[in-house]
């Protein structure tokens, strides 16, 4: 009776990995494709948590996540794509602007894709329309290529005496040339000089702010970008040390000490991208998911970083200011 029931015992032990490992198979697998960093991004990697969390799935205890990263470096996503796509996922999350939309668009037309971007998804070529996008595609923009114009009309109203502003791009981001061009044109129609310069690595953006200190520049505008994002700590503390009033495109720039923002919540929009991510688990289509645009856009405004710069901001940026950090 003994021998029995320990042979019993070693069979049960054993069943148990198996029962795990069925389960695990079992669990809906999502490809999680960004331009970004894991430790940069983990609030927004949270906020998508979020939101496949309010469609009733949960990491680990009914749905899995297989990530990839790119850490700024946009050639490593056709790779990194094609990988998500040999792992048959149920549901590709590109997410992190328009590099890693595009590398799994390019991977496959079956998979659904749920995309973040920084600008117009039809302009990019991602989908045919925003209400109705058709194919395997859907996502969330934060209209940031879009606000490009509005930022130069900001940086003339900190800066009313000033007319030489300086533009900040990664030309490895598509669709950053269209957005320096449009903020070119809104700076012409002011009576304003803006200048672009480009810098896709961390050697890069040293050298810009070194060569911006030899030089008179009344404002600095850091144009959308998932890698200039990722490199806000950097980009930030070379403004102050240069003492260069910057304007950017979200308020984590803010946040980590910048002087002035305007644009959307990036974690909403993660956030909604989860969402989806989770009704096309549940059986809806990513071609009949409208593209989400953002109704919101703030103006955050850091005084602490305006008494160092020895700035004082205008009254009517103060009063139309969503946060103004003391």
């Amino acid at each position: 009776m003994r021998r029995r029931a320990f042979i019993k015992l070693i069979g049960g032990t054993l069943a148990l990995p198996l029962r795990e490992a069925r389960a695990q198979q079992a669990m809906p697998l999502i490809g999680f494709l960004s331009t970004r960093s894991p430790a940069e991004a983990a609030s927004d990697l949270a906020a998508f948590r979020q939101g496949l969390g309010q469609t009733g799935y949960f990491e680990g205890k009914n749905v899995a996540i297989e990530y990839r990263w790119a850490e700024g470096r946009y050639d490593r996503l056709p790779a990194f794509a094609a990988e998500l796509v040999a792992r048959q996922v149920a549901v590709i999350a590109a997410v992190g602007g328009e590099p890693s939309g595009l590398a799994a668009k390019a991977a496959t037309a079956t998979i659904p894709i749920v995309c973040t971007l920084g600008g117009d998804a039809v302009a990019a070529g991602l989908v045919a329309h925003l209400n109705r996008p058709g194919g395997n595609i859907t996502g969330v923009t934060i209209m940031g290529l879009e606000m490009g114009p509005k930022r130069v009309e900001l940086a003339h109203e900190l800066v009313p005496n000033g007319s030489a502003l300086v533009t900040l791009i990664n030309s490895k981001f598509p669709l950053t040339l269209a957005e320096a061009r449009d903020m070119q044109a809104a700076a012409h129609s002011l009576g304003l000089q803006l200048t672009v310069l480009d810098a896709s690595t961390e050697g890069e953006i040293d050298a810009v702010f070194a060569g911006l200190a030899r030089q008179k520049v009344d404002a600095l505008l850091i144009n959308t970008d998932p890698f200039l994002f990722g490199q806000r700590e950097q980009i930030v503390q070379l403004a102050a040390r240069y003492k260069i009033p910057t304007l950017y495109f979200l308020r984590e720039f803010v946040d980590a000490g910048g002087l002035m923002s305007y644009g959307p919540n990036i974690r909403n929009g993660y956030r909604q991208a989860g969402i989806y991510v989770g009704r096309i688990l549940k059986g809806e289509k990513a071609g009949e998911l409208p593209v989400v645009q953002p109704t919101k856009f703030d103006l955050v405004i850091n005084l602490r970083t305006a008494r160092t710069l020895d700035l004082e901001i205008p009254t009517s940026l103060l009063v139309r200011a969503d946060e103004v950090i003391e």
